[in-house]
Order: C-alpha cells, then sequence, then structure tokens
C-alpha cells in the first residue's frame, strides 16, 4: 500500500482552494485624470527645506547617478526607500512586548507595526517595477555602484532612523517626509521632462499586485503619489510621535 500523502495525513480537501485574488497593495489608485491632477500639484508645490542628514544622503545618489531622473536613480532611491519603515517596524516589535501587559497600548504599537509593514510593501513594489524597466532597457549595472553602494547608504540610514526614532521619534518621521518629498518630486519632474512616456505602454509586469495603467507616464505618476502619501502620514506623526493608549 502506498504511504498517505501529506494531504491525507493532514486531513486536507482534495481539491486545492481556489485561488484568492488580491488588491494592489498600497495608497489608493488613481484614475488618468487624478494622476495629471496629482502631478501638477507636486510641481506647483515648493520642495520641503531639507535638513543635512537628508542632504547627506540626496547629495551622494545625485554623483552617482546624475542629478536627472532615471530608472537607475530611482531603484537606488526605492533601496532606501524602505529603510525606516523596516527600523520603525523593528522598533515596534520591542515596544509591543515592553506594553505586553498593557493591551490598548499594545495594540496602538502594532497598528503603527502593520502601517510600517505596508508602507515598506509598497516602497518594495516600486523597487522591482524599477528593476524591471531597467532590465527591458539592457541597462548594464556593476556590483559596486548598483549593489554594494545602495547597501552602505541604506545601513546609514536605518541606523540613523533607529537611533533617531530612540533619542527623538519625531526626527525619524521627519527625515522620512523629507526623503518621500524628494522621491516624489523626482518622480513627477521626470514625467514632465520625457512626454515620451505618455505614449509608452504600460509593461504590466506587476499589474496584478499595482495595478494595470495607460501607459508608463501614469505609472511613475502613480509612484510619485504614493510617496507624496507617505510624506504626509509622516509628518503627521512628526506632529505627534508618542503613541498613547
Amino acid at each position: 500500500m502506498a504511504p498517505a500523502s501529506v494531504r491525507e495525513r493532514l486531513h486536507l480537501p482534495s481539491e486545492p482552494a481556489p485561488h484568492r485574488a488580491e488588491l494592489p497593495s498600497g495608497p489608493p489608485k488613481l484614475d488618468r485624470e487624478e494622476l495629471r491632477r496629482a502631478q501638477q500639484r507636486t510641481l506647483d508645490t515648493p520642495r520641503m527645506r531639507y535638513g543635512l542628514l537628508a542632504r547627506m544622503m540626496f547629495k551622494p545618489v545625485d554623483l552617482l547617478y546624475g542629478k536627472p531622473g532615471s530608472f537607475t536613480k530611482f531603484a537606488m532611491l526605492e533601496t532606501i526607500a524602505r529603510v525606516p519603515y523596516q527600523a520603525w517596524e523593528r522598533m515596534g516589535y520591542w515596544a509591543v512586548h515592553q506594553h505586553a501587559g498593557r493591551s490598548a497600548l499594545a495594540k496602538r504599537v502594532f497598528e503603527r507595526i502593520v502601517d510600517a509593514r505596508s508602507d515598506q510593501d509598497n516602497e518594495q513594489w516600486h523597487l522591482l517595477i524599477m528593476q524591471d524597466f531597467i532590465q527591458r532597457q539592457g541597462i548594464k549595472q556593476t556590483w559596486f555602484k548598483h549593489t554594494l553602494l545602495p547597501w552602505l547608504i541604506s545601513f546609514f540610514y536605518y541606523h540613523v532612523s533607529w537611533l533617531l526614532f530612540v533619542i527623538k521619534p519625531e526626527r525619524s518621521y521627519k527625515l522620512n517626509a523629507e526623503f518621500e518629498d524628494h522621491a516624489e518630486h523626482e518622480y513627477m519632474s521626470f514625467v514632465a521632462a520625457h512626454p515620451e512616456l505618455e505614449t509608452t505602454a504600460d509593461p504590466g509586469t506587476y499589474a496584478a499586485e499595482y495595478g494595470q495603467y495607460a501607459s508608463v507616464a501614469d505609472l511613475l505618476r502613480q509612484i510619485g503619489h504614493d510617496e507624496r502619501l507617505h510624506k504626509l502620514e509622516s509628518l503627521v506623526k512628526y506632529e505627534d510621535p508618542r503613541i498613547r493608549a
């Protein structure tokens, strides 16, 4: 007699569960007209006044990857963009453990963890989309410039975000808001400078997870709008960084 399968030993149904369609992740997806208005709103809004730490990250990225926007530069920015959310998530789990005896406060802390994880996932989709564009265009990447340097800058940003959060949480949120503001303007300015993207079809590689758009221009506008919402979320937390039960 043939040995029972794992499915039989666990008394699972013989038919696999139907596939569950997932909604595109991250902030709300905008239609074409909303995306155009969002872009114009960004272009009409002055950049934030960036602090020293933010400028310390932006400057080497501009020097190494060029001041004008590019898919390679955006991939670098998205690699870095996930970092503060990772730091906040780690600190959140520590705080949940510390406040385990106060259920209301632990619940509020865990809500912050969920927010950080969701934003981190959204930035990860941005990175995957940029990497897909790089591969489609056949852009050559080197280990030093496109692997080691992003890791080093991310390593620096992670520990700065973590340390600021320990010392004064609002400063960590403010730094992230400045980074997201920079990314928002970079994407929207890039689209404005490249009208050919209006007639370039969205390849839809990650359409199931991120949504399908009428053009690459609209896809980049959506990413820029995501960055705007991340910025606004950080500014709200900057104004009220302490978690209360």
